[in-house]
């Protein structure tokens, strides 16, 4: 009995995934769009959102999830279904591909410099941020 109503526990956790990985993703095209221009020589809107993801990923795992006792799925849902979508390596690395493609290697290297830094720098920041929610 204890292990069916695990299973049934599990079968819940795709379905909260999913259903903020709908969300994140909804999120994450509308940006792309908001911030798409056709002739844009960056790609701003794949840094601005995996940014924001590193930020927020940090922010939610560090505190607000950790504060408010929150249940495991929706932990889950929104670390790896909201944050996971939202955000796009895959992008990423095909941008990048394709700026070393079309001969921009200064800006190919900016672009994985400022992903790579700048995510790192966006998490510290979400982790910061927390931190003196906690203290304020």
């Amino acid at each position: 009995m204890d292990k069916l109503r695990e299973m049934e526990g599990m079968e819940m956790v795709y379905l909260w995934v999913g259903a903020a990985g709908f969300l994140g993703a909804s999120l994450r095209y509308s940006t792309g769009v908001f911030l798409f221009h056709e002739n844009a020589v960056f790609p701003f809107a794949t840094l601005t959102v995996n940014l924001l993801g590193s930020f927020l990923l940090a922010w939610l795992m560090t505190g607000m999830l950790v504060r408010f006792s929150l249940p495991a799925h929706l932990k889950t849902a929104l670390g790896t279904g909201f944050v996971g979508s939202f955000t796009t390596f895959s992008t990423l690395s095909v941008e990048t591909v394709t700026l070393f493609l079309d001969g921009k290697t200064a800006l190919a290297v900016l672009y994985i410099a400022a992903s790579i830094f700048g995510g790192l720098w966006m998490s510290r920041l979400g982790f910061q941020v927390r931190k003196g929610e906690e203290t304020g």
